[in-house]
């Protein structure tokens, strides 16, 4: 019999680290909505802007420093003290937009509601932050090395049945139920998800308690990494150019769908369907050849695809050329996009930096590119409003603009990664990330990490405490 999570029977070995991967299934529930297409839409019924959408998609990102300064917990408090902390912390601020959904029917969309939304999305952010300081590094303490591939595999599964499943279901009471209805039962779904994975991430075992680069050497080191001559600049520089013409993308598509061609919230969350499964289409692909062909030609790949991606809402802007089909098609590809260059990403990067300062070198790169690609979305919100920063409303010119941008930037980047020098007989040990890969554009966040943990014994699993 199939499984989602593992048994003593169906795998002995991974089955004292079931509470991990029911955590990533009920975790998916939250993020998915929390801070993904459900909370833009539900800025766009308040009467968001589109600088607000912008400002409210983006600090997954430029938080991303709180992440860098939150490991310096990690030595006083231990793995699964932060992390909890962390967690169950943000919970809280998922209350706050059930309590908007249920007064917004009876009291109409208020500024304030707008502002609320965007101050509870904040400090959710701010806590998943410090939690996810310690998320990766944690797990990976924890797991004997014989069970690290199959664990991360199955993380990655059970978080894509969890995200798809979010998605649809999303999709489903949009259609079935009054917009307010169905963003109150969506984020109780979400603060359900984040209750539940909270306590499975109690069942988890600690580890040692770890030690982490201190602030002072990533103030000293940082300005070498990022200015002193090497490709790991070149690459870096290059990696923040890609991160901001393509961090937008995806809110500004949903808010515009909505504002303008005022397509309903079931079909919006349809199409985030479908990019997830390119995500996952491509993902399974690409790690079964990425080894033997380097990184290089899915950078290429990559950014032919966004040059696809802005080439069609280009013509669809002006032509509304392939209608809702071609919409499909376009985030079908964009999640290909997405994916394609996250993986290619974690292939490249170890092989730019030296085993000794791959630590500090890799969450530098993660930080600069996650904190710069994260203010895309509020300039670009800030270009294209319609009116104030508080209209609601896409100005048309302006987003056509931006996917020009979006296609010189891909072609720019196409010509100079063709020329980046890559070591394909020389393989480095893989970043590993677990699911964060399905969440290609946030995938940057999960490198800022600035420890190394201890390993775990080979032949002696750790148990789950009771």
């Amino acid at each position: 019999m199939i499984t989602l999570f593992p048994t003593k029977n169906s795998d002995p070995e991974l089955a004292p680290f079931r509470p991990g991967l029911v955590f990533a299934f009920f975790n998916a529930l939250a993020w998915q909505i929390g801070i993904g297409t459900p909370m833009v839409l539900f800025a766009e019924q308040l009467g968001a802007s589109a600088f607000q959408v912008g400002l409210a998609y983006s600090f997954v990102f430029v938080l991303t420093p709180v992440q860098i300064i939150s490991t310096a917990l990690l030595p006083r408090y231990g793995f699964k003290a932060v992390m909890l902390g962390g967690w169950r912390a943000r919970s809280f601020f998922l209350g706050v937009p059930i309590v908007l959904a249920a007064m917004a029917p009876y009291w109409g969309a208020q500024p304030w509601m707008v502002q609320t939304l965007i101050w509870s999305v904040f400090l959710f952010c701010v806590f998943r932050s410090i939690g996810s300081a310690s998320s990766n590094a944690w797990f990976y303490a924890i797991l004997p090395e014989g069970v690290r591939g199959r664990y991360f595999a199955s993380d990655q599964f059970v978080s894509a049945v969890g995200g798809v499943g979010t998605l649809l279901a999303c999709a489903a009471l949009f259609a079935l139920l009054p917009i307010y209805a169905a963003l109150l039962v969506q984020y109780a779904i979400a603060l359900a998800g984040s209750t539940v994975s909270y306590f499975s991430l109690k069942q988890l075992p600690d580890a040692e308690r770890p030690t982490s680069i201190s602030l002072r050497t990533v103030a000293r080191d940082t300005p070498r990494h990022l200015f002193a001559p090497s490709l790991f600049r070149t690459y870096a520089w290059l990696a923040v150019v890609c991160a901001v013409i393509v961090t937008p993308i995806p809110p500004f598509c949903a808010y515009y769908l909505k504002v303008g061609p005022k397509l309903s919230a079931g079909q919006i969350m349809m199409f985030e369907v479908v990019r997830y499964l390119g995500v996952m289409a491509a993902a399974w692909v690409i790690r079964r050849r990425i080894d033997a062909t380097g990184a290089r030609p899915f950078f290429l790949i990559a950014l032919g695809l966004y040059l696809f991606v802005g080439a069609y809402w280009l013509l669809f802007l002006r032509t509304g050329f392939g209608g809702v089909a071609g919409i499909f098609a376009a985030y079908f590809v964009l999640g290909l996009a997405a994916v394609t260059w996250a993986v290619a990403n974690l292939n490249y990067l170890p092989k730019v930096v030296s085993p000794e300062e791959r630590t500090l070198a890799v969450a530098v790169h993660g930080a600069v590119t996650a904190t710069l690609g994260g203010l895309s979305p509020v300039l670009w919100g800030l270009l294209l409003r319609r009116g104030d920063i508080e209209t609601s409303g896409v100005n048309v010119a302006a987003f056509e603009w931006f996917f020009i941008c979006v296609m010189a930037g891909a072609v720019f980047l196409s010509w100079r990664m063709a020329r980046m020098h890559e070591e394909k007989g020389e393989p480095a040990d893989p970043i590993m990330i677990g699911n964060a890969i399905l969440r290609p554009f946030r995938a940057m966040t999960y490198l800022a990490n600035l420890v190394e943990p201890a390993e775990p014994k080979k032949d002696e699993p750790k148990p789950p405490s009771a």
